[in-house]
């Protein structure tokens, strides 16, 4: 890990799904002791507004926010690489944390079907931030 504070990559195909709200998460309950990115191997035009909608309901706001593309800088430049369905488009480095978080894709989807998803990415986010060290924020 880095001195100051861990950073987190969160890495899916389109970038409008999984990744985008494990970063929203991540960056929500974790506040100032985690940097946060995301990105994917084959970033969409927009977030999913079914994703936008279901993180809404939680206080999250991620209208804002758009896809990103999946750099080797930017998993150079992360501590913890969690990946969600980006299978052999994440560059592997040495010393590098890499978790594999399999759920479903929300491409697609309606919000009573991202909603599952979501709920399940906050869990994982929570015992990230456990296992970083890292105080969860209210």
């Amino acid at each position: 890990m880095s001195e100051s504070k861990p950073s987190v990559l969160f890495v899916c195909v389109h970038n409008a799904g999984r990744s985008q709200m494990g970063a929203a998460f991540l960056t929500h309950l974790g506040g100032d002791g985690v940097e946060v990115r995301s990105a994917g191997s084959a970033p969409a035009e927009t977030v999913n507004p079914a994703v936008v909608e279901a993180m809404c309901e939680v206080g999250i706001d991620l209208s804002a926010q758009t896809p990103k593309l999946l750099t080797r800088e930017a998993v150079q430049a992360s501590d913890v690489v969690i990946t969600m369905g980006c299978g052999d488009a994440c560059p592997v480095f040495p010393g590098k944390r890499y978790l594999d978080w399999k759920l479903d894709d929300p491409a697609g989807q309606g919000v009573d079907a991202v909603r599952p998803i979501r709920d399940e990415i906050e869990q994982r986010v929570r015992g990230l931030l456990t296992d970083l060290g890292i105080e969860v924020r209210a």
